[in-house]
């Protein structure tokens, strides 16, 4: 596979899988609108997910080589989690989502934000799950230089998406008062997974 649609299918997953609103997302947000160290947490939130990206591919890489038949049932539970994560965004888009802007100007030191940012990134059992088991597993397909594509692919996902937001945030927040922003957002989203879904059963058909 060339290079370029292995950095596009890693850059794709990452999207897909850091884009869905949570508690991370949802703190860098709130710190941008109210101005608050929103670059210094966009930072540390894209190392975070650096990090354990690539000690998720290449740590998961050594784990799979030993174990071939792993690479089977990590193939499948990714097709499932997918799937069921593809699923939920789908009913998320057929519901009504709001965010309410906050302006409030409470002063936060770096110190106390990055504490927080710490707590939500790291604290949240998803992150270990899409980052160190999900993309591992999956990185487990390719070999030698094309893993580092993939690993960069993903690892680009994060920095722009967190930084995406901390420049965004004021820009994003009037759009995201409609409801059917989110329903969009949601909508591909599911159909991110459920795509990625599909070729990961292509690959193991192949296998």
């Amino acid at each position: 596979m060339h290079t370029s649609l292995i950095f596009i299918n890693g850059l794709a997953l990452g999207a897909g899988l850091i884009v869905a609103i949570g508690a991370q997302n949802a703190y860098l947000l709130s710190r941008a609108l109210r101005n608050q160290h929103q670059y210094a947490v966009a930072l540390f939130c894209s190392i975070t997910d650096a990090s354990l990206i690539c000690l998720g591919i290449f740590g998961m890489g050594y784990l799979v080589h030993a174990l071939p038949d792993l690479l089977l049932w990590i193939s499948w539970g990714g097709v499932v989690f997918l799937f069921i994560y593809g699923a939920l965004s789908f009913k998320s888009a057929a519901t009504n989502h709001y965010m309410e802007e906050d302006y409030s100007r409470s002063e936060y030191s770096l110190i106390k934000v990055l504490t927080v940012a710490a707590s939500v990134s790291l604290l949240n059992p998803h992150v270990y799950l899409d980052t160190m088991i999900l993309l591992g597993g999956i990185s487990s397909q390719y070999l030698g230089s094309e893993k580092l594509w993939f690993g960069f692919g993903a690892v680009t996902a994060s920095f722009i998406w967190f930084f995406g937001l901390a420049c965004g945030a004021r820009w994003l927040m009037p759009v995201f008062k409609k409801p059917m922003a989110w329903r969009i957002l949601d909508s591909l989203i599911g159909i991110i997974m459920w795509s990625i879904a599909a070729g990961l059963i292509t690959h193991i058909s192949a296998m």
